[in-house]
């Protein structure tokens, strides 16, 4: 069940994540906006196949590890003026969210798994 709701707010995070990169510049749209859709893929990716695997553990770490990679290129984002701190804040909150649950996730697996 966690992991729907995982999946849901990953959904939610794309969604708003790519109504703020329509607004980086055009020089921009093929380099950091790419790399940070792409990493958004990567996340759906990790969290599909940690539903579907028995170990889950080492899905998950890299799932976290993916979480905190695209956290680090929105906050280039903003730094380079690409991205409006109210969107960036916004952003952030809901990415940080997918980072908890992600982690708490972790804290639920069975020793070994």
């Amino acid at each position: 069940m966690e992991e729907l709701i995982l999946k849901q707010k990953h959904e939610d995070m794309m969604l708003y994540g790519y109504s703020c990169l329509r607004q980086f510049p055009k020089s921009e749209k093929h380099t950091l906006s790419a790399e940070i859709r792409q990493s958004m893929y990567e996340i759906d990716k990790h969290i599909i196949r940690a539903q579907k695997r028995y170990f889950k553990k080492t899905t998950l770490q890299d799932l976290d590890i993916e979480i905190a990679h695209l956290r680090t290129k929105v906050r280039l984002a903003k730094d380079l003026e690409f991205l409006p701190f109210n969107k960036y804040e916004n952003w952030e909150k809901m990415i940080v969210e997918l980072g908890r649950m992600v982690g708490g996730w972790l804290k639920k697996l069975p020793a070994g798994s």
